[in-house]
């Protein structure tokens, strides 16, 4: 019997078969998109990423684009920097005018502007962002909120997927893209360096890696339980919650003489931080102006 879910979804082609691009291919055929082609830099990395997804599908280098077959939707999944390069040289493509075609980027940080060379020859253009962190090819998408922006019709196609890998969309204004992708890489990347700051720390203890990842990890997790359900001044626990500045001095003390430079100023950087969710104790932001 034909494979009727499959034909009422959109055709997609994968511009860029990195950890995310990758991923997204095999999610959006595992919900019953119609992958057409696979496109890598390298030809070896398109056929590595095909290898996940049924026969039949085009692999492609990136200077091949021009024999790119048609689809629906594209999505483009390189690196910031290569985004207006890729978006140039799709431009050259013939758009059939009964079925205009949908490129998505996936950028955290650029808008759907970068992509103006394609939206001038008749495609809607658009970017959707995943809020989550991919470092495998089987992380999965359910569950993820993404950013999502562009014209209307790209935005129709961007929430459609969206919802379709079970996670939900959202709207920013183009012009706050960089601030709301800084915003991911604090919340996400630079939480990340801070664990390995405190890694560090655990080290000049006498204690491994390895073994210090398993000490830390049930502390931030319990953290982000409460932030779930939280404000962070609720969730704010710990020795600037309680204003305990003896505390503070002795942590100060073990950070200089360690000769800790990075975690002494992310301490107190982070401490005035903490100060301002408690708003008591200014004894403390005094004493820590001076690290």
């Amino acid at each position: 019997m034909p494979d009727t879910k499959r034909k009422q979804k959109s055709e997609v082609s994968i511009i860029g078969s990195g950890r995310l691009g990758t991923t997204l291919a095999v999610a959006l055929d595992a919900s019953g998109y119609e992958i057409q082609s696979v496109v890598a830099r390298r030809v070896q990395r398109a056929r590595k990423a095909a290898g996940f997804l049924p026969a039949g599908i085009q692999v492609l280098a990136a200077k091949q684009l021009h024999l790119l077959r048609p689809a629906d939707v594209l999505l483009i999944t390189v690196p910031d920097d290569q985004i207006a390069a890729v978006a140039a040289e799709l431009s050259k493509l013939a758009v059939n005018p009964k079925r205009r075609p949908t490129a998505l980027h996936t950028s955290g940080a650029l808008s759907a502007e970068v992509l103006t060379p394609l939206r001038k020859n008749g495609w809607g253009t658009g970017s959707m962002h995943p809020l989550i962190s991919i470092s495998d090819n089987d992380d999965t998408l359910a569950g993820a909120f993404w950013s999502v922006e562009g014209d209307a019709p790209a935005l129709r196609v961007a929430k459609a997927i969206v919802r379709d890998l079970g996670g939900k969309s959202f709207s920013i204004r183009s012009k706050d893209k960089p601030l709301y992708h800084a915003a991911a890489v604090m919340a996400s990347g630079n939480v990340v360096a801070l664990f390995d700051v405190a890694l560090e720390m655990l080290g000049e203890c006498g204690i491994d890696r390895k073994t210090a990842r398993s000490i830390l990890a049930p502390l931030i997790a319990s953290a982000v339980r409460k932030l779930e359900t939280k404000d962070p001044a609720k969730a704010l626990t710990g020795t600037f919650s309680r204003g305990d500045l003896e505390t503070v001095k002795r942590h100060l003390a073990a950070l200089n003489g360690n000769k800790l430079a990075d975690a002494l100023q992310l301490y107190g950087l982070l401490g005035r931080r903490s100060l301002t969710l408690t708003k008591h104790y200014p004894q403390i932001t005094e004493f820590l102006k001076s690290v």
